[in-house]
């Protein structure tokens, strides 16, 4: 990696690199162990760091070993200097504005050295916090619901962007050090275990990065590397991280390193990439596809490794496979528009986002379930342009879908979940839809057991950007009818309060009981349906259809030769008589009846799921 700090063999010390083409010149400030100064000394050690063409500041220090404690003193040509972590910090024990510390990263002894990852066909995406997920919040205390998880019936389990981050907790994308896992949750060390365990229960871990902005507290490379950005391109966050502007190849490296580092130094079996739609690139190929081509030339070419993107504006392009079916550049995308559109059949909400969904909802879950994005070239009122491009040539597995992800359940004013408004008599007919159709599907920590728990927005800023925050939150939910008067804004959680970072918590003890009991035997069953049936056929399935028969929406896929996979959901409010029942064996039904003449009624959610050609393996069905 040629950032930051690297261990030499043989004890002879490390070599430090940064890169600040504006700065005249740069020390390092080794700070020993404990933050002492080498030999025991109270003061820095300052050693000069040599420049080297462009824009490089490099010195190797037989002193520095891991463990080691540093900073990187930086000269303005004004003559400031400041005193910045390393950006390529593989650690900052002491939060993003203290010392980055000297990691060796081969002093882990991988237990799973054989573990290749799984194929794509095969992820069930449990989408967690590491913060929220168990009450200590760790790596190691994540580690002991790993059994669990398995369990279930997942096989992936993907981490919201772990990068340090100010204080002690946050969502993850407000990240300022690309390379270092943040401290509150365990040293580098210690998420390694984690996959380590994770990868002995047969699970994927994917993680979520974010190369489209860096939070507002804590990067520094504003004040002494402006190189690093492109005020040519205006984002939400200003300007834009410099992907396609003067002097942009070592930003590029700069990323295209950090995923192989994710990869390589941790391995983890994917990356999610956060908003693409948000970063501004007008390179061929952009920093996304070279990103792909850096992981399928590098480490992917012994393993399973997978990118999914985030992308609003559902750019096929970026889907496309290569003539044995492989990706060229992203593995897959999350579907919004599966979420958008059983969101608004199950709910009924048309605020936002969910208004270009409201006027068909069927129609566009019909759409998206069997051809993987429900707007495909169709102007999106809500968003005030056309939005996206044909996708019904790529495979169901391009498209992750899901019912909850972290957005669309923190980004409601009280972080309520699914089951606390929708019509509760849909959510067997959704889960059904979510979880035995061929997408691959992704379920929000807790959902499987109905948790009780929100899942709020928080962060941990200081006063005066915590204020600021929470002003803007607030302010943002004025534009909704819930929340006319002062009172009702007032009641919204406070981002930066302990409290409502602690509020989000799961509580596991609850999964057992009542409601929740029965929403985790739903769960297991779906899943288990899914690996006995769906699994074994996903690798060759066809394209898909849909129907709608009033309320009803009928799915159908052809699978191997002579196979054909349909499931029929009922998503009025009112019972309702089909005209003929989806032929072949009965895989899963819930409130279905037959009737005279082949016909059979439904009650409200009721969803039937049938296989017609070959039995499971091992169904023992006729």
């Amino acid at each position: 990696m040629p950032f930051g700090a690297e261990l030499l063999p043989n004890g002879r010390g490390t070599r430090f690199r940064l890169w600040a083409p504006s700065a005249p010149r740069a020390e390092l400030q080794l700070l020993g162990l404990g933050g002492a100064g080498v030999g025991g000394s109270s003061s820095p050690s300052l050693y000069p760091l040599r420049a080297a063409p462009g824009g490089w500041h490099e010195a190797v220090v037989r002193e520095a070993h891991a463990g080691a404690r540093y900073k990187f003193l930086v000269h303005s040509r004004d003559g400031e200097q400041t005193a910045v972590p390393d950006p390529a910090s593989r650690s900052n024990p002491e939060g993003v504005h203290g010392p980055s510390a000297v990691v060796d990263p081969h002093c882990y002894a991988w237990r799973e050295s054989s573990w290749r990852g799984l194929p794509w066909e095969a992820a069930i995406i449990y989408e967690l916090h590491v913060g929220t997920f168990s009450r200590a919040g760790t790596f190691a205390a994540a580690a002991g619901a790993l059994p669990e998880l398995a369990a279930l019936g997942v096989t992936a389990l993907q981490l919201m962007p772990l990068a340090a981050f100010p204080g002690v907790r946050n969502w993850g994308y407000d990240g300022v050090l690309a390379f270092a896992p943040a401290a509150c949750y365990g040293t580098p060390d210690e998420l390694k275990a984690f996959i380590d365990a994770a990868h002995s229960h047969r699970l994927m871990v994917l993680l979520d990065v974010v190369y489209n902005h860096f939070g507002p507290d804590g990067n520094y490379l504003h004040v002494y590397c402006p190189e690093f950005f492109n005020a040519a391109h205006r984002t939400p966050w200003g300007a834009a991280i410099n992907f396609d502007g003067e002097s942009s190849r070592p930003v590029r490296d700069f990323f295209v390193h950090n995923a192989l580092y994710w990869l390589e130094e941790y391995r983890f079996d994917g990356l999610r990439l956060d908003a693409v739609h948000a970063i501004r690139d007008a390179t061929k190929p952009d920093i996304v596809c070279e990103i792909a081509r850096a992981v399928h030339e590098g480490p992917g070419s012994g393993r399973h490794l997978h990118i999914a993107l985030e992308n609003n504006r559902n750019e096929s392009r970026y889907l496309e496979r290569d003539a044995l079916g492989r990706p060229i550049c992203a593995t897959a995308q999350w579907d919004d528009d599966v979420h958008h559109a059983l969101h608004a059949v199950i709910t009924g909400e048309a605020d936002g986002y969910y208004a270009d969904y409201a006027a068909t909802p069927l129609g566009h879950l019909g759409r998206a379930l069997t051809e993987g994005f429900a707007y495909q070239g169709e102007y999106s009122a809500f968003r005030d342009r056309v939005r996206g491009g044909p996708s019904k040539h790529l495979p169901p597995a391009a498209f992750v879908g899901f019912l909850q992800n972290h957005d669309m359940v923190g980004n409601r004013a009280f972080g309520d979940r699914i089951q606390s408004f929708a019509d509760r008599r849909l959510l067997t007919a959704a889960y059904v839809c979510l979880l035995l159709t061929p997408q691959v599907p992704m379920l929000f920590m807790g959902e499987e057991f109905a948790a009780s728990t929100p899942f709020l927005f928080f962060c941990d800023f200081g006063p005066e950007l915590g204020r600021a925050v929470a002003e803007g939150r607030r302010r943002e939910f004025k534009r909704f009818a819930a929340f006319v008067g002062d009172a009702a804004v007032a009641a919204i959680p406070d981002p930066s309060s302990a409290q409502t970072f602690e509020a989000s918590k799961l509580r596991w003890e609850e999964r057992a009981e009542g409601s929740h009991g029965e929403r985790l035997a739903l769960l297991r069953e779906l899943l288990a349906l899914r690996r006995r049936w769906l699994a074994p056929r996903l690798e060759h399935i066809g394209h898909g259809r849909f129907r709608i028969e009033g309320a009803l929406l009928h799915l159908e896929w052809k699978l191997t030769a002579g196979e054909c996979w349909r499931v029929l959901a009922h998503f009025g409010r009112d019972s309702a008589v089909a005209s003929r029942r989806p032929p072949g064996e009965v895989v899963f039904a819930s409130g279905v009846h037959e009737q005279a003449a082949s016909s059979i009624r439904l009650d409200v959610g009721a969803v039937l799921v049938a296989h017609s050609g070959e039995s499971a393996p091992g169904s023992g069905a006729q």
